[in-house]
């Protein structure tokens, strides 16, 4: 076998995800290179006509036959930046969008002082991890229906030393979960897909990651034995209506996380939820016609709506 150069490597590689159609083929190949040589992208840049070992070689073209099937380059890694951190992901959890951030900064400006919150739909626990990663004073339980999805978010929490400070639970949170009047703040990035929406999807997306974090009500084999998914805390206490049925899709998962928010925040505390971009107008109606206040729709990096935010009532 002839010796290939870094620089050689990633330009085969490159043509190779090319014709397989991948988003981004030169940064994937590079990726897999970095991560199977150990080295930084800088390192890549000054020393590109370094030869590759058999072994290096071995293993980058399992990686690279993988990305050319679509598999996404964090799988393939096993990591994920968000928010200025490395996240490990594995296929039970969804990969962390940069779209997220956006929920991040709001509770990071929406909270002051000392906070106790709840991630509903955690995952791999990017935002509980970040949230008290930039908060010393915050406390935060990180809940999620997979199992598998909370030993990854538990790694990370370690990975970052903030795991004495929150507590993994494993719930379905379209059931009654919280205590009442407990926390300062609820965040979540719940699935909000609608079935529709989701068949067109990118391959990637579809083939690879978990459709439970992605459509409300999907069920699979992870899946705790599913239960009736109307949310009722007792009568009067029931702050959001079910799905209209000329309201968008997807929406049934986002009326549930904001149930529990009404029961288990503070008066005054702060909601926040990542949801879909065609969802926002629906969103910000129900949570105004339900007693919310200062309910805003904030935009995300491409103008498009991202997140609600809005608060219990004070009194």
């Amino acid at each position: 076998m002839p010796e290939l150069s870094r620089a050689d490597w990633v330009r085969e590689a490159t043509r190779t995800l090319h014709e397989a159609a991948v988003d981004s083929p030169r940064l994937s190949a590079e990726l897999i290179l970095q991560h199977v040589c150990g080295i930084s992208r800088v390192e890549l840049a000054t020393r590109p006509e370094t030869f590759l070992t058999s072994d290096q070689l071995s293993r980058m073209t399992g990686l690279l036959r993988r990305r050319a099937d679509g598999e996404p380059a964090a799988y393939l890694l096993g990591q994920r930046e968000f928010y200025g951190r490395d996240f490990r992901v594995t296929p039970a959890t969804l990969i962390p969008r940069p779209e997220t951030e956006h929920l991040i900064e709001a509770a990071l400006k929406g909270c002051d002082g000392p906070a106790s919150f709840a991630d509903l739909g955690t995952g791999s626990g990017c935002i509980a991890v970040t949230l008290c990663a930039e908060r010393p004073d915050w406390r935060g339980l990180m809940v999620d229906l997979s199992g598998r999805a909370l030993a990854v978010a538990c790694q990370n929490a370690v990975r970052h030393d903030v795991r004495q400070r929150l507590q993994p639970v494993r719930a379905d949170f379209t059931r009654p979960l919280l205590r009442p009047e407990s926390l300062d703040l609820l965040v979540s990035n719940p699935p909000y897909v609608g079935k529709t929406e989701y068949e067109g999807l990118s391959a990637e997306v579809r083939d690879f990651e978990p459709v439970t974090a992605l459509v409300p009500n999907f069920v699979d084999s992870d899946k705790i034995p599913s239960h009736d998914h109307h949310h009722d805390h007792g009568g009067s206490h029931s702050h959001v209506p079910s799905t209209p049925p000329d309201k968008p899709e997807g929406l049934e998962h986002l009326i549930a996380v904001a149930q529990e928010a009404f029961v288990a925040l503070k008066p005054g505390g702060l909601l926040l939820m990542e949801h879909g971009y065609a969802q926002g107008a629906a969103i910000k109606v129900l949570l105004e016609s339900h007693k919310w206040e200062n309910v805003l729709i904030l935009k995300d990096l491409s103008g498009h709506d991202r997140v609600a935010s809005a608060r219990k009532p004070a009194a």
